[in-house]
């Protein structure tokens, strides 16, 4: 072992480095757990009892000589570049980075925002992690109504009164109960539902809601606001339809059409030969929400509507399958640099 360890003085002595990295590549080779200092510590215990004391010096004496010179060679680089420039070639060229893009999800949000910005609405955000009262009851959801369902809502399984938010709708709840009228707020944010994943559905989408609460607000304002909101985001030319439906929130309630963009209204298979594309499901704030809240409903009317990110991008993109939304696939994602 005493040759073994003069060998490894002579090679540590000599030791030189032309750039950090080696430095910490020779520190590796012999002070790590595995190097060859540590090995012989490790053989140190088999050394016979007459030879230790001997030993052990030499064995200390090594490994200081060791962490010396790492500390030297350490100190030798110190304020200096990396890489010594007669090393470096500059004639190289630089490393070459793509551009980043932003998500086509972010990129319609972040359009939806700018629109409604422009005339007078701000944003407002609530958490994912949602009660009963705010995401079903306040909302005027009976006991008995579907979409309390298991199968459309994920619940929590110690506590039936805790769910992962279905819909936005809750945000405006929080909202209506902690800000008096006026009230002129988008809801963008994620949501969940148990569905079963494919190319038009997912469990996890995301959606822009909208509130506007003041007095004498009426559907004709409704009407304009959504009018307004389809030309700016799918052109100037683009006409609007609403169809009677129901929401247990809204009285009146209604779907709004769209003018196909993709063919003009004259029929393709996007918006299966129609010429119409649903983009949003909307209505005047039921009473019973107002009052709810702690908003006098007889002093104060509002109108509420919703739409799904991804069914907008579906239709702005001409996507045919969300799933890509979710895959990160940068063939997809690349597609979109230049709309940042």
């Amino acid at each position: 072992m005493k040759a073994r360890i003069e060998n490894l003085l002579n090679e540590i002595s000599a030791m030189t480095a032309q750039v950090p990295d080696e430095v910490e590549q020779l520190r590796l080779k012999y002070l790590s757990k595995k190097g060859q200092v540590s090995v012989l510590f490790d053989e140190f215990r088999n050394v016979p009892a007459e030879q230790k004391k001997e030993i052990g010096q030499l064995l200390n004496h090594l490994k200081n000589a060791a962490q010396d010179k790492i500390e030297s060679l350490k100190s030798a680089f110190e304020g200096k570049e990396d890489v010594p420039s007669q090393m470096m070639d500059f004639s190289r060229p630089v490393d070459h980075m793509e551009p980043g893009t932003r998500h086509p999800l972010s990129i319609v949000r972040n359009e939806i925002v700018r629109i409604f910005g422009q005339i007078g609405y701000t944003v407002a955000v609530g958490p994912e992690i949602e009660d009963d009262w705010h995401n079903f009851s306040a909302l005027n959801f009976p006991p008995e109504h579907p979409a309390r369902d298991m199968q459309d809502t994920f619940f929590i399984a110690t506590d039936p009164e805790i769910l992962l938010r279905t819909h936005t709708s809750s945000v405006q709840i929080r909202t209506m109960e902690t800000m008096p009228p006026p009230i002129r707020k988008i809801f963008p944010g994620r949501v969940f539902r148990n569905e079963a994943i494919s190319a038009r559905a997912h469990c996890i989408f995301h959606q822009v809601e909208g509130l506007y609460v003041d007095h004498n607000v009426s559907f004709m304002d409704l009407k304009q606001t959504l009018l307004y909101f389809a030309r700016e985001m799918f052109g100037e030319h683009t006409e609007i339809r609403l169809r009677p439906s129901f929401f247990p929130f809204t009285e009146p309630s209604g779907e709004l059409d769209v003018s196909c963009n993709i063919c003009g209204g004259k029929g393709c298979n996007i918006c299966k030969y129609t010429g119409w594309v649903e983009i949003l499901g909307c209505g005047m704030v039921d009473p019973a929400v107002l009052d709810n809240c702690g908003i006098d409903s007889k002093i104060y009317t509002g109108f509420a509507f919703g739409m799904g990110i991804e069914r907008i991008t579906l239709l702005k993109y001409q996507v045919k399958d969300l799933r890509l939304f979710f895959e990160n696939d940068l063939r997809f994602l690349r597609q979109f640099t230049g709309t940042i």
